[in-house]
């Protein structure tokens, strides 16, 4: 691959290198030039430009990005779309992270050229979590490092996560005649409070007195009810395999698999097993919501990885917990989004009268065996949104019938007659405050796809300047259109009928073109002609 500098006349169909400023428009990095974007730069007396030149056997950024990125995904991981040489990996399930760190750096030891980073393993994570990234670092890289990489990734486990099993879990408390009451509360609570983040429901606890008997058969009394996992917290902290709780354990017919772990707070920490299911005896800090090690072998049972007692043993580097750590929020910060996790929603605008298609309601009429609006949701809800809302006007109780049992929201519009503005400000008084940003969606899109939603939500990142992205189609712009947060003020204050493009033109440093490989962006059927045109390009078996 070339990179340099090269006059503009010899830079058509190649990589611009870094962002320039190009009149009152910006052309960001990665663009590929063509003969618009050349004359563009002649008529701002540009001279130069840098640029990269891929050689034959060289594969583009996007492209390689993706090639490498297929073999990590699993039934729990999946993958963005490419954008600027990157692809993330999100969890598609709440569960904890597996990553083998020898895998993962012998990826990114084939070449500088290619990285992986991920979370650390262990990691809690929530479904639409980044849990990995994958990024291309030049504008290029040579195919036989892609192959290398790709078939390296496939022979053998290197991410996956694994989803919680929403277990069953029972509880003993022995000897709680002796404690405090408010310590007892603070053990159920605290305990409650960790197994909420698997999504595992603890029965009422039992209590018993302190000896091996009374445990013994309330363990065995939880194991008649079908618990997934048992917890026992005794009067004192264990300090034996010979000790209350592991002899209650091997009483009920159970084994121990390890005692103590290198792992500060939560030496006392006691594994066991009672045919498939867990008995895990608390250390005394388990008392207290903050970190321990209590945590690390908690989350792994409730995400039924296989635990040995080596396993255990492997746990110092890194067991050195901080102080203060605590492993998940508050209660009433539970509600805060997850790191990394874009927080996306859909508005869909289906209140117009569509009065160019005469009396019938094109939303209604159908296309491709269903209403028009259940084929666009369809693809919608498909896309990595995190919700959609449907803003509804003109015969509302219809379109809101047709969209039953679709797993979407509705707002009604009212004055829906006064202009699309009305629909919008309508749908954006109805967000989450707290999401990353909006598509603004129309409903009447029948070759929409999730994928090029998903183009725009990779595209996405406010933090590095792209706030603004529209899709294109051999450079014409088209819908939907993804908005940052910190414009939903702005269109809310829009008249008329009329949308958000002209912030577009005032906000042109913040918006990207994202390329799309198909016209699908571009069609919308607002009128007879347009609706006729489109049948045409069903399968003729199509009815």
């Amino acid at each position: 691959m070339f990179f340099g500098e090269v006059p503009v006349d010899d830079a058509e169909a190649h990589i611009l290198g870094h962002s320039i400023s190009v009149g009152r428009a910006k052309f960001r990095k990665g663009r590929v030039l063509s003969a618009e974007d050349i004359e563009a730069l002649r008529q701002a007396d540009i001279a130069t430009v840098t640029i990269a030149r891929l050689s034959p056997d060289d594969v583009a950024e996007d492209i390689a990005a993706g090639r490498i990125s297929e073999p990590l995904t699993t039934d729990t991981l999946r993958a963005s779309e490419p954008f600027t040489g990157r692809v993330n990996l999100f969890a598609k399930a709440d569960g904890l992270v597996i990553a083998d760190a020898t895998a993962v750096n012998r990826l990114n030891a084939i070449d500088e050229a290619m990285t992986m980073a991920t979370l650390a393993p262990d990691t809690v994570v929530r479904k639409g979590q980044m849990v990995a990234t994958i990024k291309i670092i030049p504008f290029g890289v040579a195919n036989e490092l892609v192959e290398r990489w790709v078939e390296t990734a496939r022979q053998a486990p290197v991410l996956d996560v694994k989803a919680f099993g929403n277990l069953t879990v029972g509880m003993v408390l022995s000897g709680t005649e002796q404690l405090k009451p408010s310590v007892v509360e603070k053990t159920i609570s605290a305990t409650r409070e960790r197994l909420s983040l698997s999504g595992s429901r603890m029965l009422d606890p039992l209590t018993c007195d302190h000896d091996t008997a009374s445990v013994a058969a309330a363990i065995g009394k939880l194991m008649d009810t079908g618990c997934d996992m048992v917890l026992a917290s005794g009067l004192s902290a264990i300090v034996d395999r010979q000790d209350v709780i592991p002899s209650a354990i091997v009483a009920a017919g159970g084994e121990i698999i390890h005692f103590g772990m290198p792992v500060d707070p939560g030496n006392l920490m006691l594994l066991g097993r009672i045919g498939t299911a867990p008995v895990i005896g608390l250390p005394g800090c388990a008392r207290s919501p903050k970190l321990n090690g209590f945590d690390w072998i908690l989350n792994r049972c409730a995400a039924g990885v296989d635990l040995s007692s080596r396993n255990i043993m492997e746990m110092g580097v890194g067991g050195l917990l901080t102080e203060g750590a605590r492993p998940m929020p508050r209660e009433g910060k539970k509600k805060n989004k997850s790191p990394a996790r874009q927080n996306i929603a859909a508005l869909v605008l289906a209140a117009g009268q569509s009065r160019r298609m005469g009396d019938e309601n094109k939303l209604l009429k159908i296309f491709d065996g269903k209403p028009l609006i259940q084929r666009t949701l369809g693809e919608i809800i498909q896309a990595p949104v995190q919700n959609t809302t449907v803003v509804t006007g003109y015969q509302s109780d219809k379109i809101r019938a047709a969209i039953e049992g679709i797993s979407v929201s509705t707002v009604h519009c009212p004055d829906y007659a006064s202009g699309l503005s009305a629909s919008l400000k309508a749908g954006l008084q109805s967000l989450d405050p707290d999401c990353d940003g909006v598509l603004i969606c129309l409903a009447d899109m029948p070759f929409l796809t999730a994928r090029h939603i998903g183009k725009l939500i990779a595209a996405f990142d406010p933090t590095e300047g792209r706030e603004i992205c529209l899709p294109t189609f051999n450079g014409k712009r088209g819908n939907p259109v993804l908005w940052s947060r910190r414009f939903i003020e702005d269109m809310k204050a829009i008249k008329g009928d009329t949308g958000a493009r002209h912030l577009i033109g005032e906000n042109a440093d913040v918006v990207v073109e994202v390329a799309m490989e198909d016209d699908g962006i571009l069609i919308d059927l607002d009128s007879p002609e347009a609706w006729e045109m489109a049948l045409g390009r069903l399968p003729q078996t199509t009815v």
